[in-house]
């Protein structure tokens, strides 16, 4: 019987589907239906990814594999028992990330209708949007480790197309756009080698690429009903941990309509597996082997003649994974392209930076929580990289200028916490900071393309009312005006009330103001980095807390100074004077997009909260995503940490305003009221905005000496060596040489000499036979005698010799 879970190729289908028709329909459509055709294409890709979370649950949560139509084994190489197939996985984990990438980038498709009005490109933007939904759906569907391959390199394809989207701009924004496109493909170029590096080892050691088998349990022990919160899961609001029996009591109550109970209860619902014991080791997908290898059933193979043990195997794909991730996720060192990236027009840095591929690598390594989870030494090494992300990305934002380059610094931090919650065991916590950044993170990617939107229009609006090209191609103007840049701005609340609101909302949100979404999600990373130090003696734990609580403090500081610098005060241009508020267009995405940064955190709200457990339920997301995630577990409330993160917000908050309110941040030299200070606060300043000398470093330790490398190939080797010495100086003059001496003494001396000798004996004889022929008659008739003479002669010589 064919289910909803049999559709799961249309998700991937009705966005590809857009993006053939606009590609070679496009033009015909024209850009009105053109934009609507995307939207509509996502927007369904939404709908198909809502049935497949309905069909899961009525499923029991049991993860569904879809074979894609026509490609069926599309790897196939038997000599080498090789046989990868284009399967997609619907499970608990996918349909999370299908439901974030469809419903986020369905809104910033509808945002980008508006916003792109009169831009020349208008199709062709539409196309690259669809395809980078097809992607993205691809890398989180896929069913093993090739086949995300193929998503993880295509969504870096498209973030090349589209972050270079305006190359051909004047003025020389075009080359800028460019070079940031190829800086954020050549980059994750990097990262892409440790996976690649990964999925060798893998292959080498388990023989598959598949995460799991098509039978095979992700969890057993929540397929088998088994599965209940630890007594250290909960926490009453002193931190310590709640009595043993009262969270046995909970996590049963959390799971009366559990999804092993589903599978096993009366509701009719077909028998499934709930152990693996019918799989033999070799059967089973990467995960499974995994756990057998670790737990000594399976033998370690011997790689180019060297054995490592089980937990060395291990910690080295985890490795290489954690490489991949560092690019894709802009991680230290790795982040450097993400700023770059705003080179692109908004609704694709909203794309990249909320809903799609920087959340790649933290998608990976919580698909790959079982080889995370046994490798003590990577999730050392993860904390500590993304809590160091977390905290130099936020010092970075203090101080930036353009408005979406301190939201592409607030990325990287928050990306810093996802990759932090999964280096302390928190995969859940990950995936929750995940799903509720997406939402004010594209809430404020979004909000600051309204601002820019409306800065440029009060532009041109002032200056040349008939000039007006809407959208961002012409941000950078000649006259040096730009949009993007907050010291132009100021009191833009009066004159886009809507988009200030909405933007207040994802700024308090991302700054983990009680009870918006940020609080919930962020306050979960830190209990778990918490629990891990306190309950566990970890090391990564207090210092992953301590640097994560230092970024949260910045974020909420940086975020309210962008606030001041935008919305509040006097406008510090004739052009915020004048920017009108945006169309619906973009101001509905704005809307909605606020209200699920405010409801977000009810995704997985703690228990014994204000009572929002018995409204939302307690750790819903937690008891979804466990049917998928080995590891999950349901995170603690501290209450003291909790108040402690929310006070610190607050007090940056307050900071930031008593140092740029009532227009007090920008001097009138245009600098930072940091900077003119003077001080050691304005030292500090100054290194936040040189971004801490990141590109600088990289210029000097790795572009300079590349280029005099690249230099010294072209130039010495190529050119000097290669082309004028080895060309020139050996080939041609040889050929020269030989061509002479073959031309010369061998053709012309010895070939023509015995030619034109040959004809100068003949010419000679000649003359010398013409003077016989003198045309007298008595000359011919004694020529004639003595010839007959001469035959006579001969003709007796051999009877004279015979004595005949």
């Amino acid at each position: 019987m064919v289910t909803f879970l049999d559709w799961a190729p249309l998700v991937i289908l009705f966005p590809l589907l857009g993006f053939i028709a606009n590609l070679f329909g496009g033009a015909r459509l024209g850009r009105r239906y053109a934009g609507w055709l995307a939207t509509g294409a996502a927007a369904l890709a939404f709908v198909v990814s809502l049935l497949l979370l309905v069909a899961l649950r009525e499923n029991g949560y049991q993860a569904h594999l879809q074979d894609f139509p026509l490609l069926g084994h599309w790897f196939d190489i038997p000599t080498a028992n090789l046989r990868i197939g284009w399967q997609l996985r619907v499970d608990t984990l996918s349909v999370t990330m299908m439901l974030v990438v469809t419903g986020v980038g369905s809104l910033i498709h509808l945002y980008a209708i508006g916003y792109m009005t009169g831009d020349s490109a208008f199709v062709r933007f539409f196309a690259y949007l669809n395809l980078f939904l097809v992607f993205m759906l691809v890398l989180v569907s896929a069913n093993n480790f090739l086949m995300m391959f193929v998503g993880w390199e295509g969504v870096g394809l498209c973030s090349y197309l589209l972050i270079g989207f305006w190359w051909d701009q004047r003025g020389g924004e075009g080359w800028r756009n460019s070079n940031a496109a190829r800086k954020a493909f050549i980059v994750n170029r990097v990262g892409d080698f440790g996976l690649l590096m990964a999925m060798f080892l893998i292959f080498w050691q388990f023989g598959t690429l598949d995460f799991y088998a098509p039978t095979e349990v992700a969890n057993v022990a929540w397929a088998s009903g088994a599965t209940h919160h630890s007594a250290d899961d909960h926490a009453t609001d002193d931190g310590h941990a709640a009595d043993a029996n009262e969270d046995e009591h909970e996590a049963a109550d959390d799971h009366t309509d559990s999804p092993a109970s589903d599978a096993h209860g009366e509701s009719g619902a077909p028998a499934v597996h709930t152990t693996n014991e019918h799989l033999a080791t070799h059967e089973r997908g990467v995960f499974g082997q995994a756990e057998a290898l670790i737990a000594g059933e399976l033998p370690v193979r011997a790689f180019a003649g060297v054995r490592l043990s089980a937990e060395g195997l291990v910690t080295l794909i985890t490795l290489f994974l954690l490489l991949g991730a560092i690019g894709k996720s802009a991680q230290i060192p790795l982040f450097v392209w993400l700023p770059d990236a705003m080179a692109g027009p908004t609704p694709v840095s909203a794309l990249i930076h909320a809903a799609t591929m920087v959340t790649a690598g933290v998608y990976m390594m919580v698909r790959a929580d079982v080889l995370f989870y046994e490798a003590a030494v990577t999730s050392f090494v993860v904390a500590i990289i993304g809590a160091a992300t977390a905290l130099t990305a936020g010092f970075i934002a203090l101080g930036q200028w353009d408005i979406k380059r301190v939201l592409a610094y607030s990325t990287i931090s928050q990306l810093g916490f996802m990759v932090a919650a999964v280096g302390v065991g928190a995969y859940v916590a990950a995936m929750f900071h995940l799903v509720t950044h997406a939402f004010f993170k594209a809430l404020l990617f979004l909000g600051s393309g309204s601002v820019i939107h409306g800065v440029e229009h009060g532009h041109h609006h002032v200056h040349d009312a008939h000039g007006v090209h809407e959208g961002e191609s012409t941000s950078h103007h000649e006259d040096g005006f730009d949009p993007q840049d907050m010291r132009n701005m100021g009191g833009l609340a009066a004159r886009m009330p809507l988009t200030y609101l909405t933007y207040l909302i994802g700024t308090l949100a991302l700054a983990g103001v009680f009870p918006l979404a940020g609080f919930w999600s962020k306050d979960e990373i830190l209990a778990d980095a918490w629990r891990l130090g306190i309950e566990k003696a970890e090391l990564s734990g207090y210092l992953t807390l301590g640097l994560l609580l230092a970024a949260a403090a910045m974020t909420a500081f940086y975020m309210w100074r962008q606030v001041e610098l935008v919305f509040h005060g006097r406008a510090r241009s004739e052009a915020a004077a004048a920017a009108p508020e945006s169309a619906y267009t973009m101001t509905v995405p704005l809307l909605i997009l606020a209200v699920a940064s405010v409801l977000g955190g009810m995704l997985n709200a703690p228990h014994g909260v204000l009572g929002l457990d018995r409204l939302f339920g307690a750790h819903s997301l937690t008891n979804f995503l466990e049917a998928t995630v080995r590891h999950a577990h349901a995170g603690s409330f501290v209450f003291w940490l909790a108040a402690l993160a929310l006070g610190l917000a607050v007090l940056a908050i307050l900071s930031a305003r008593s140092i740029y309110g009532q227009g007090r941040g920008v001097s009138e030299t245009g600098e930072d009221a940091l900077q003119a200070n003077g001080n050691l606060i304005s030292w500090f300043w100054q290194l936040a905005n040189r971004r801490l000398f990141w590109d600088e470093f990289y210029e000097c330790v790795f572009l300079r000496p590349y280029q005099a490398l690249a230099r010294f190939f072209a130039q010495t080797i190529d050119w000097d060596f290669w082309h004028n010495y080895v060309h020139d100086d050996v080939l041609r003059a040889g050929f020269n040489a030989a061509g002479g001496f073959l031309a010369r003494p061998v053709d012309m001396g010895l070939v023509d000499g015995a030619v034109n000798g040959v004809a100068r004996l003949i010419q000679s004889l000649s003359a010398r036979l013409r003077r016989t022929q003198s045309g007298y008659v008595r000359a011919y008739a004694l020529a004639l005698f003595l010839g007959t003479l001469l035959i006579v002669i001969l003709m007796l010589l051999p009877l004279a010799g015979s004595g005949g």
